[in-house]
């Protein structure tokens, strides 16, 4: 049996998916460990190329259903002690592996293990990406991020701390936690994580140990006609209120200005992207923005700028 699975979802990523199972298999003590990708629909040669690399990689084709149904497979095929989900165009750091597991096994009540990560950007002339060897200096051990290490539901409250490609995790909390909510078309790495800060301690080191890419097709850049991020917190602090199990807390009056600076934002993405319809779903957000904290007066502004036709630029 492998020490640890490494399930990758990959749907029409041929530009990517070598390179990424490439610094898989270069982990430091990459002996134990099995890649489960799970090509999913893809209509290019991502399975093909996927395929190619041998034993410890093996691909699983299903049609077409989404990242979350995606991962879901890879967990149920996963027989590791840990799991690990990298999304099919990141990169993992050399050390990255081998850091988490000594993480691990110097606090065994941990059950999930993640890091900081470096924004990875395309050249603005040619549109490749930096070669991943200038990043190795940030990846060096730095210690453990103590503010984001133990039971923090209350800071997840605030921001998704946890990029699912920089986390490490004991499989049987993953599977415990019903893995990833398939209903979710957007925030579902946010609802997957949240849910396991309530049953689970983390802890965060602070080196980077990977690439997480930036282009264009990345689904947290489009604008989506629901606010899911607002509507998964409103209901996790309905149901589990404001602190975490040790008792630390997020203030009712942040948790409110982080929730109504959310509901703005998404309202000025559909300001700014379209008419009609999304300008209607802008005026509701806004609206909705100052009902949740009477101090965010800047939406009101947003309002009155909108009955002149204005749009944001940025």
């Amino acid at each position: 049996m492998p020490l640890v699975s490494i399930i990758i979802p990959a749907y029409n990523c041929s530009q990517y998916i070598k390179e990424t199972i490439q610094s898989i298999l270069s982990q430091e003590g990459a002996h134990d460990i099995e890649v489960i990708v799970i090509n999913d629909g893809s209509t290019d040669d991502t399975g093909d190329i996927a395929r190619g690399f041998g034993e410890p990689v093996r691909v699983i084709d299903q049609t077409n259903a989404g990242v979350c149904a995606a991962r879901n497979r890879g967990i149920k095929e996963a027989r590791g002690e840990f799991m690990a989900l990298v999304d099919h165009d990141d990169y993992w750091l050399p050390n990255k592996l081998a850091n988490q597991l000594v993480a691990f096994e110097c606090n065994p009540h941990v059950d999930v293990v993640f890091s900081d990560f470096i924004r990875w950007y395309p050249d603005e002339k040619n549109g490749s990406f930096e070669n991943p060897s200038t990043f190795k200096l940030q990846a060096e051990p730095q210690g453990i991020d103590s503010e984001y290490t133990g039971w923090i539901y209350h800071q997840m409250l605030l921001d998704s701390w946890v990029l699912t490609s920089t986390a490490l995790v004991r499989s049987k909390v993953v599977v415990a936690a019903g893995g990833f909510d398939e209903s979710l078309p957007f925030s579902e790495d946010w609802d997957f994580w949240l849910r396991l800060t309530r049953v689970s301690q983390f802890l965060k080191l602070r080196e980077a140990t990977t690439l997480y890419r930036q282009h264009s097709s990345q689904g947290s850049r489009i604008t989506r006609p629901v606010d899911y991020r607002t509507r998964l917190l409103e209901d996790a602090s309905r149901k589990w209120g404001l602190c975490s199990q040790d008792g630390r807390c997020v203030s009712p009056k942040r948790f409110k200005r982080q929730l109504a600076g959310y509901c703005a934002g998404f309202g000025l993405g559909h300001l700014k992207g379209g008419e009609g319809a999304s300008r209607v779903i802008a005026a509701k957000s806004f609206l909705k923005a100052w009902s949740i904290d009477r101090r965010y007066w800047r939406t009101l502004v947003y309002l009155a700028a909108m009955a002149i036709g204005w749009k944001p630029k940025w």
